[in-house]
């Protein structure tokens, strides 16, 4: 039983709002990246939307820059899953990779900014 938490901000006003993905709509999300576009018309929301990210049900985030969608260790310096404390501070840390699968709790994403097309008139 796949189920995520599909987290959509809207740039325009500034709010979010959370919606549960079930069995049904679930491979709509799975195998896709950080960053591409989904019609999220079957999740009941309006539009496409653009994923920025999300996490797994242990916390780990999803960075875009790791390949695959398991956790790495990676070694980093700035970015998400890190803050430095100092400058020039390194640390080697736990992450997941930027494509979804079935271990992923969490997916935020953003509304598109798409222009819309006008209706063809006959």
């Amino acid at each position: 039983m796949v189920q995520f938490k599909l987290v959509v901000s809207d740039p325009k006003t500034g709010k979010a709002q959370a919606v549960e993905v079930k069995d049904e709509n679930a491979p709509l999300f799975i195998g896709r990246r950080i960053g591409e576009l989904v019609d999220a018309t079957p999740v009941g929301i309006v539009g496409k939307i653009v994923i920025t990210g999300g996490s797994d049900r242990a916390g780990f985030p999803m960075r875009s820059d790791v390949l695959g969608g398991g956790k790495n260790y990676v070694l980093m310096t700035e970015g998400v899953g890190f803050k430095s404390r100092s400058g020039g501070t390194k640390k080697r840390k736990l992450v997941r990779g930027s494509t979804i699968n079935e271990e992923i709790y969490q997916i935020n994403a953003r509304k598109s900014e798409e222009p819309s097309v006008p209706a063809a008139s006959p």
